[in-house]
């Protein structure tokens, strides 16, 4: 039984050229149902996204998308979610996506999930969370997103500890023990300082 109750989600609307991560998101999706964990995401339907809450739902699991009114507008939902919010904003939208998620987990995406993990990763190293954030780097697709961070750690303006906010990982199945794994190590170092 893994910690997490609720992961969130940030991915692409598109499928992309690679049909394997189509594949892997749907994966994903069930993996989440298996486990009782639930999905937290953007509530699309089409593309990763709808992938990866189609492979949860068609797997029984519990799936909330979170949606802002002009996203909602411009997309019609295909399929019923087990919730859905719909907010004014794309920055409340995108709060309630933190709130409601134990954990995070990227998946391939465009400009979008860019912006998502960009802030997150801004919250983690202000402090204001520690929750893992998972970049699925299948294919290698993040590396020239690790290569972005190196370079800002080279030219002085990111700490070199920062790399560290994200964990990069390989394989749909090492997602979840990862997150595991950072969540057992962050107890540890909880209980550590306070016997200091």
């Amino acid at each position: 039984m893994f910690k997490i109750k609720s992961l969130g989600v940030f991915c692409g609307s598109a499928d992309g050229k690679n049909p394997e991560f189509i594949k892997d998101a749907t994966k994903l999706g069930r993996t989440l149902a298996q486990n009782n964990i639930r999905l937290v995401y953007g509530a699309g339907h089409v593309g990763m996204m709808g992938a990866v809450a189609k492979g949860a739902l068609e797997a029984g699991g519990h799936v909330t998308g979170i949606i802002n009114t002009l996203l909602q507008d411009r997309e019609k939902q295909l399929f019923e979610l087990s919730e859905l919010k719909i907010l004014p904003s794309l920055h409340i939208r995108k709060d309630a996506m933190f709130e409601a998620s134990d954990a995070f987990c990227v998946l391939p995406g465009g400009i979008g999930t860019l912006d998502e993990v960009f802030e997150i990763m801004t919250l983690k190293q202000l402090e204001e969370h520690y929750k893992p954030i998972i970049m699925y780097n299948a294919h290698g697709f993040w590396e020239p997103f690790r290569k972005i961070v190196n370079t800002l750690i080279a030219e002085g303006y990111v700490r070199p500890e920062h790399a560290q906010l994200v964990t990069y990982v390989d394989k749909i199945e090492d997602i979840l023990p990862t997150i595991d794994a950072e969540i057992a190590a962050l107890e540890k170092k909880i209980q550590a300082d306070l016997a200091g």
